[in-house]
């Protein structure tokens, strides 16, 4: 079964969204995920001009083999726009070898290691009162678990708001910003955001009790000091975990916060090759692994990655936004039943219009995720619908601090 073309889909059914196209001489088409939020031009053209010509040929079934030809084959190796192109590649690939033997990914992975997955959503809200409230309604969808984020009132200027990253489609909050906005960035305050994250977050334990899964993200906003001390004061509200507290690129800065805190640290989204998580997962530096399968080489390396993190007792918690495809979504719902260490994992809900392009297999009822069975990904893409939306270019938001410094978004 050999590719006889690999070809690209470009598309905005509400975001932007760049599909790869495999089809084998014996007619068996399948399909990945190769999205970089803001970046869709720079990968679409490592496939379009480097990959295409260089797959023609190769035998469809050899997925590791191929994997790793590419990886190692283009010798200045990794980055998000190559891991984002290759993870492509790879979600194609199982999409493919799924359909030839009338099977769901997950099988040839091993098969299921539960029933369910157990979901958490995005929560926002401008004050700590409207956020408990927007808990509430979701937990009426049956959501057991949220990662929230909240808006910091500064106190030097009147009507002056720190603000977070989240996602919200079924409120139309998405964390990207059109090219006109990119010039006239927010101003962001650590100091200030940190006391309001232990004053939010023992507002929500006390008005909710242990019943709730709590999640925070800091976006690496935090300095190694700032997160340790943060990550102390909030051992009493017992987090489910406190994601991205510092840059990925500060392994010490784990070992700093580890050594002041036992609140639980997830780490990963950032993370393009194994390199980056070796050091933390043999240090156990971290509790949760959140690779996103689109930018870290797609199914092949996050199920070694996985068998890794799982001898040190780490979980996978897959970084799962919606500047992702439904692919990408079925991608990791299919390794999340595989492995014995899945921990949680981050959802949105889809629009109208994303359906209209993409037919999922993955469905989220109360609290959790479950998977039809269909052969390979089981995700069926309309390629017609998704002609219907043309590419609009988008850039994600920056900061600046008081000074006017650039900040970690």
């Amino acid at each position: 079964m050999l590719i006889e073309s690999m070809e690209t889909i470009l598309t905005c059914p509400g975001r932007n969204y760049l599909i790869v196209k495999i089809t084998t001489d014996d007619g068996i088409v399948g399909y990945g995920d190769a999205t970089l939020n803001g970046r869709e031009m720079s990968v679409k053209a490592v496939l379009d001009h480097h990959l295409a010509k260089y797959l023609t040929g190769m035998d469809a079934e050899r997925i590791t083999d191929i994997w790793e030809l590419i990886y190692r084959g283009t010798y200045w190796r990794g980055g998000p726009v190559f891991m984002t192109a290759l993870a492509g590649i790879d979600m194609a690939l199982w999409d493919i070898k799924g359909k030839r033997y009338q099977a769901p990914v997950y099988q040839l992975l091993g098969g299921r290691c539960r029933d369910r997955l157990r979901a958490y959503f995005h929560v926002h809200g401008h004050t700590k009162e409207a956020l408990a409230e927007r808990i509430r309604q979701r937990m009426d969808d049956g959501c057991t678990c949220f990662r929230y984020s909240f808006d910091t009132r500064d106190s030097r200027e009147e009507g002056l708001y720190f603000k977070q990253p989240h996602q919200d489609i079924s409120l139309g909050k998405r964390i990207e910003v059109t090219e006109g906005n990119i010039g006239r960035p927010e101003i962001w305050d650590t100091e200030a955001y940190c006391h309001d994250l232990i004053d939010v977050t023992a507002y929500l334990r006390n008005t909710f009790g242990h019943d709730i899964g709590l999640i925070h993200d800091s976006h690496e906003r935090f300095t190694p000091i700032q997160a340790a001390a943060a990550a102390r004061q909030l051992e009493p509200y017992g987090l489910y975990f406190l994601e991205d507290p510092i840059e990925p690129v500060n392994v010490q800065g784990l070992e700093l916060i580890r050594g002041h805190s036992v609140t639980p640290i997830a780490m990963g989204e950032l993370y393009n090759s194994m390199k980056d998580c070796l050091i933390p997962i043999e240090k156990n530096l971290i509790d949760y692994l959140r690779l996103d399968i689109s930018h870290y080489g797609g199914i092949t390396p996050s199920m070694k990655t996985a068998a890794a993190a799982d001898n040190h007792g780490v979980k996978i918690a897959f970084h799962g936004p919606s500047d992702i495809s439904p692919l990408a979504h079925a991608a990791l719902a299919h390794v999340d039943f595989a492995i014995p260490n899945f921990g949680i994992q981050e959802w949105v809900d889809h629009n109208q219009e994303l359906d209209q392009v993409f037919h999922t297999n993955i469905q989220y009822e109360s609290g959790y995720i479950t998977i039809k069975d269909r052969p390979g990904l089981g995700v069926e893409v309309d390629e017609s619908a998704a002609k219907e939306y043309a590419y609009n270019p988008k850039f994600l938001p920056t900061i600046r601090d008081r000074e006017g410094a650039v900040h970690n978004w």
